[in-house]
C-alpha cells in the first residue's frame, strides 16, 4: 500500500483503524466524500458515506421541506470501492496485492437522502479475477432503513510475482 506499510496483516493490529488511515492519507476523493471504514472481516466488508448536501442533486424546484438526494454516482464509488477492497481480505498477500475494477454494475431502487452504508460479500476470489456483491442503504426521511442500490463488481487480481 506504501513505503511503509506492514509486512501482513498479521501486523496490523485494527484492520479498520488501518485502512482507514490509508483513506484519509491516500485517497483524496475517497476522504473528501468523507468514507468510513465500518466494518472489515474475512470476505465482508462496510464502508459508509454521511449525507453532505455537497454531494447532492440539485433540485431548483423541490420544496423548502424536501431533502436533496444524493448523486447516484456516490452509491456507485461505495459499490465499487467496497467491493475491491473485499476482495483484498480474501488474498493471501492484501497489503501488496492489487486489484482493478474490470466491470461494475449498479441498479438503482430508490433516492438517497440520508447517510450510506454499502456492504460487499466476495462471490469468488480467484486466482485474477474476483467478483463482489453490495448493497447500499440510506435511512429514509421517515427513519427507515432501506436498499437505494445494489451492484456487482470484477476486479482484475494483481498478484505480486
Amino acid at each position: 500500500m506504501s513505503d511503509n506499510s506492514p509486512a501482513s496483516l498479521e501486523d496490523v493490529d485494527d484492520i479498520a483503524e488501518f485502512l482507514q488511515n490509508y483513506i484519509d492519507e491516500y485517497h483524496e476523493f475517497l476522504s473528501w466524500i468523507g468514507t468510513s471504514v465500518d466494518d472489515v472481516d474475512n470476505g465482508t466488508m462496510t464502508l459508509s458515506i454521511p449525507y453532505d448536501e455537497k454531494l447532492t442533486n440539485i433540485r431548483p424546484h423541490a420544496g423548502e421541506d424536501q431533502r436533496p438526494d444524493i448523486h447516484g454516482g456516490i452509491a456507485a464509488t461505495l459499490i465499487d470501492t467496497v467491493g475491491g477492497f473485499a476482495i483484498q481480505t480474501q488474498l493471501e498477500k492484501p497489503l501488496s496485492t492489487g486489484v482493478a475494477t474490470i466491470n461494475l454494475n449498479v441498479n438503482y431502487l430508490r433516492p438517497a437522502t440520508g447517510d450510506l452504508e454499502a456492504t460487499a460479500e466476495v462471490v469468488r476470489a480467484g486466482s485474477t479475477v474476483g467478483v463482489s456483491e453490495v448493497t447500499v442503504e440510506s435511512t429514509t426521511p421517515d427513519g427507515e432503513t432501506k436498499a437505494v442500490a445494489t451492484g456487482q463488481g470484477s476486479y482484475r487480481i494483481f498478484r505480486e510475482n
